[in-house]
């Protein structure tokens, strides 16, 4: 689950991580109080206004910037605020702002040059392990860095019988570059930045910039942050920070519907029981020569009601060509899944447009075959792989 930069920056500060400390607006005049409230806070003249949705790049598309007095605020708050934000990470329509964060200017002039480094924490799918990703190429593309210069980018494992150690918080913090007071401070910080990742079962923390100020303090000025679904139960307080403004329509009804479902750019529609079978699906769609539209997992049930609300979630997609239905009959019966389609192939009528492929192997494979078959309704049916992917050709070059 993605959360917002200030909900993120929230998790941060409760673990002792040092942030660019703001407050959330929903319009004009909530932004231009957040900025006194701000001001009288922490004393900072200028404040940035930071366009709040789901995706990286926010300054490159307008959604990031500095207002120097309080007209300034309002004015760049209400240009920001139900603007279609346009980054590299959105949908080409782009996204609409709902709410701006309001910030304190941290680049504030010191003692020494500010300074920003990139510092992520994710997991080492390959190793089992947690890694602590960083660079002292901060507030630019990762992607870029690791491009152009790649010796740049340091990564750090964590063994996860001890946890992260004091030693590889100093390598950190020496390979950053830093010394004196803000070497102490990165060293806490990264301490702590972990401490927030394993505490809040986060998939990922992508902190651009970490920043040292001129008077050396080390400090998050933005915060990416994606939360383990499978972990919310855990976090209830996390759990309600979801927006589901922020997320695919379509996704969220079939979340609704407890539909395991992600939108694709194929054409294809996919209606699987089972991640794995679903995956081998995809595959077999691409052998085809097409591309999937969807992957959408229908669980260990088939009945006539999942699978119409299936129909209907894939269908939503206005790209769909075709729906392949492919059901393994372990613990559902394949007549019954067979049944089920048939129904809900009636109940929807002539909604639905494409054309359906039907492949059921299992518990009574054949039978679930002829019950398709003696329908009456255009559904082809197939009982192989290879059989299925052909009918998938068929139906497409028609």
């Amino acid at each position: 689950m993605d959360i917002h930069e200030y909900q993120g920056k929230e998790i941060l500060a409760s673990y002792g991580v040092k942030v660019q400390r703001g407050h959330v607006a929903n319009n004009a005049q909530e932004a231009v109080a957040a900025a006194k409230q701000l001001t009288a806070e922490t004393g900072t003249g200028w404040h940035v206004i930071k366009a709040q949705v789901h995706a990286g790049g926010r300054g490159k598309g307008g959604g990031v910037k500095l207002a120097k007095n309080l007209q300034q605020v309002e004015e760049i708050a209400e240009q920001i605020i139900g603007m279609q934000l346009i980054t590299p990470q959105t949908p080409p329509e782009g996204k609409k702002v709902n709410k701006v964060l309001i910030a304190e200017d941290v680049y504030y002039p010191g003692e020494s040059e500010t300074k920003e480094f990139y510092m992520s924490v994710l997991l080492n799918r390959g190793k089992g392990r947690n890694m602590i990703m960083y660079s002292t190429e901060g507030g630019m593309d990762i992607e870029e860095v690791a491009e152009k210069t790649p010796h740049l980018i340091f990564t750090e494992e964590v063994d996860p019988a001890v946890g992260l150690q004091a030693f590889q918080a100093r390598r950190i913090a020496f390979n950053l570059g830093t010394s004196g007071q803000a070497f102490k401070e990165m060293v806490s910080f990264v301490t702590a930045l972990y401490a927030a990742y394993v505490g809040s079962d986060a998939t990922m923390f992508e902190i651009n910039p970490v920043l040292k100020t001129s008077d050396n303090k080390i400090i998050a000025v933005d915060a990416k942050v994606n939360l383990d679904d499978n972990a919310l139960y855990r976090h209830p307080i996390y759990a309600e920070m979801r927006d589901v403004r922020e997320e695919n329509p379509i996704e969220v009804e079939a979340k609704a519907a407890g539909l395991n479902y992600v939108d694709l750019d194929g054409t294809v529609g996919c209606m699987v029981n089972g991640a794995g079978l679903a995956m081998a699906t995809m595959d077999l769609i691409k052998y085809a020569g097409f591309e999937p539209a969807n992957f959408l997992d229908v669980g260990g049930t088939a009945d006539a009601k999942r699978v119409e609300t299936a129909f209907r979630i894939i269908l939503k997609d206005p790209n769909v060509k075709a729906i392949l239905i492919n059901i393994f009959g372990g613990i559902v019966r394949c007549d019954r899944v067979a049944q089920g389609v048939v129904d809900a192939y009636k109940n929807m009528g002539d909604s639905i447009k494409v054309p359906i492929i039907v492949r059921l192997q299992g518990t009574n494979a054949e039978l679930a075959k002829e019950l398709i078959d003696n329908s009456g309704m255009p559904i082809l049916s197939a009982t192989l792989f290879q059989e299925a992917a052909d009918q998938v050709k068929t139906a497409l070059a028609n």
